[in-house]
């Protein structure tokens, strides 16, 4: 049964992988976005009106701070989601799992027990190496990947156990930032179906329609995504693992709400909005490396 549920998930990324050739392309291409709403919001209509004086000038320094803002948390956790590795299987990493000290047994999970699941060695036969508890293979990275979600066209990368708070992070501020500049853009959008004469040369008002027609569709889908993935979190899973607990009853990971986010954005609530983690997270929790998982206590491991 876990093995028709792993092939059902492949099914549904199979398209991926007809995507490999588009590499940095995707960069570019959210670079470019990026670019037409910055001409649009920051040049075009915000920034004159900082020299107008008055009210005019505080509404257009206020909206232009919070722009910059959002713009520079989207990117950077965007970079973070691009260029952090999603998680290596290791190759001591039987090793490590075997070691004397166990930190899953801390205090800090009340009394959680490790992944009961550790006991059963699955193999990849594609990398030819084992697989660790909730490890899949990325047929599109060539690789097994650590608490793989999926494989994402949009950052060129996976989306595993060490970037999947940095892809988070980048759907929550991408969401804000399409969204304000929206609700911007939408008199200006308005104002193209009026008899009224609007200001502006062809090429400004152009960018203008566009910008706000792009970040318009992008807030929308975006959403969709991150309604999707606070779900997941919740319920402390993947998008891959979701379609594997349709054939298994019991979710050994399931910990509660609170423990379920704790394990992708950590304990530490000033990290909980960067794309970071705090070094006594890092020390204190070993499910942000990928590798061990608390389980519940009374989970019976031969009904996964």
């Amino acid at each position: 049964m876990h093995r028709s549920g792993t092939t059902m998930a492949w099914n549904v990324f199979k398209f991926c992988t007809a995507l490999r050739g588009l590499g940095s392309i995707m960069i570019l291409l959210v670079l470019g976005i990026v670019g037409v709403t910055y001409y649009a919001v920051v040049w075009t209509n915000y920034g004159p009106a900082l020299s107008v004086g008055g009210l005019d000038s505080l509404a257009a320094l206020v909206v232009i701070l919070l722009f910059h803002f959002l713009l520079g948390m989207l990117l950077w956790s965007y970079f973070s989601a691009v260029f952090t590795d999603p998680g290596v299987v290791p190759a001591s990493d039987e090793e490590e799992q075997e070691g004397e000290c166990d930190p899953l047994n801390s205090l800090e999970f009340g009394g959680l027990q490790p992944d009961a699941s550790n006991q059963r060695t699955r193999f990849c036969r594609k990398c030819n190496q084992h697989k660790p508890p909730r490890c899949h293979h990325c047929s599109v990275c060539g690789r097994c990947v650590l608490k793989m979600d999926h494989h994402c066209v949009w950052v060129v990368n996976c989306v595993g156990a060490l970037n999947y708070k940095y892809f988070l992070l980048f759907l929550f501020y991408t969401f804000l930032e399409t969204t304000l500049v929206t609700l911007l853009l939408m008199p200006h959008f308005i104002a193209f179906f009026s008899e009224e004469e609007i200001p502006g040369t062809p090429s400004t008002l152009a960018t203008t329609f566009l910008a706000f027609v792009l970040n318009l569709a992008f807030a929308l889908s975006v959403m969709g995504f991150l309604i999707m993935h606070i779900s997941l979190v919740a319920a402390n899973t993947t998008t891959i693992e979701a379609y594997e607990k349709k054939t298994s009853p019991k979710w050994p990971y399931d910990l509660g709400r609170k423990k379920n986010f704790e394990q992708v954005f950590g304990m530490d609530k000033k990290y909980w909005l960067i794309p970071a983690y705090s070094e006594e997270d890092l020390r204190r929790m070993p499910e942000l490396q990928g590798l061990e998982y608390p389980s519940k206590p009374d989970f019976d491991s031969q009904d996964f």
